[in-house]
């Protein structure tokens, strides 16, 4: 085969997506009366599709309540996606068996949200770090634990001194850090960031996510970032893709999105984006009354009810439209 065959084989393998989910569903059932019987569903995630390129950023947006965490958790089946396909590096992991699973989980790591609650108040965190390690047979003595953990920790930046002690000792930041640490014990290939820095102070969260930016370019790392901050995702992403109500409504690469925001909701968030020119006045784009119910969602449009350019036409589910090279928007008016 020539030289030039096979150069092209390997660079199409090297970008295709290490992550494509489509039309991932969570329905959440809703009991009641005195047998718990269903009585009806909150719709959290309803037919969210996107791909991930190896060692890129996905950024999730969208206001609380609109399914972002549910769909990363989906992802790692830490909860059972209702329906849809999920495929990470060639496999479809919602048919995988639990042993399958688990051997797989090592490529699939998470930092959660709140760095207090994540971590166990009463173990050290060298025991916190190491535990992915020996759950997974791959250490068994304290030596080992900690030739394995004290390098871990000082690829986020903390230090030997930090070995032995407790989380409550710990500020926010470091924390996030100790459990940044732990999602890197097994060397994964992608991680889920839910909300990683909202919890932090501005200066810390700068911190944070360059050890983060860092960490991707030194490791080759796949991330999916869920996050509300629009400055944030606009400073960690490649691509982006904007939820409302269980849906994505907007997706597309970061500079089209910001640059050229298409669906309304999508205008009305960025909208909200402070501007650091006192001499400039912005352009509010402000929604009328509240987002509906999970749990009845609208027909057609999710958008609709809150829409300022909804029209009869509106009433028919809005299907996915290319508006531009890769850049796709859910909206019966781009049509």
């Amino acid at each position: 085969m020539p030289a030039t065959s096979t150069a092209n084989r390997i660079v199409s393998k090297l970008t295709e997506p290490l992550l494509k989910v489509k039309g991932l569903k969570k329905h959440f059932p809703i009991r009641g009366g005195v047998f718990g019987k269903t009585v009806g569903f909150v719709y959290a995630v309803d037919g969210v599709s996107f791909d991930v390129e190896p060692g890129r950023t996905m950024g999730l947006v969208g206001e609380s309540g609109c399914g972002k965490t549910t769909v990363g958790r989906c992802i790692l089946r830490l909860i059972e996606p209702t329906s849809g396909e999920i495929w990470f590096n060639g496999k479809n992991i919602v048919e995988l068996k639990e042993e399958e699973m688990r051997k797989l989980r090592r490529e699939m790591q998470v930092v959660f949200q709140d760095p207090y609650a994540s971590l166990n108040p009463r173990w050290l965190v060298k025991d916190i770090v190491g535990e992915p390690l020996v759950v997974n047979h791959i250490v068994s003595t304290r030596t080992e634990i900690k030739d394995r953990v004290l390098p871990l920790l000082t690829r986020v930046g903390l230090s030997e001194d930090h070995l032995n002690r407790f989380p409550h000792e710990f500020s926010g930041g470091q924390r996030q850090r100790i459990g940044m640490a732990r999602a890197l014990a097994l060397n994964p290939r992608f991680i889920v960031l839910d909300e990683p820095t909202s919890s932090l102070d501005v200066s810390v969260q700068a911190q944070t996510l360059n050890i983060l930016k860092d960490l991707q370019s030194e490791l080759h790392l796949t991330y999916l970032f869920i996050s509300h901050n629009l400055s944030v995702i606009k400073h960690m992403s490649d691509t982006i893709g904007v939820m409302y109500l269980g849906k994505i409504v907007e997706t597309g690469a970061k500079n089209d999105i910001f640059k050229n925001p298409v669906h309304p909701y999508t205008q009305a968030l960025f909208s909200a984006i402070p501007i650091p020119d006192p001499e400039r006045i912005p352009h509010r784009i402000v929604l009328e009354g509240d987002v509906p119910s999970p749990t009845n969602p609208p027909k057609g449009c999710r958008f609709g009810p809150r829409c300022p350019r909804a029209s009869e036409g509106c009433d028919g589910e809005a299907e996915m439209v290319e508006v531009s090279s890769g850049h796709y928007v859910a909206c019966h008016l781009a049509q």
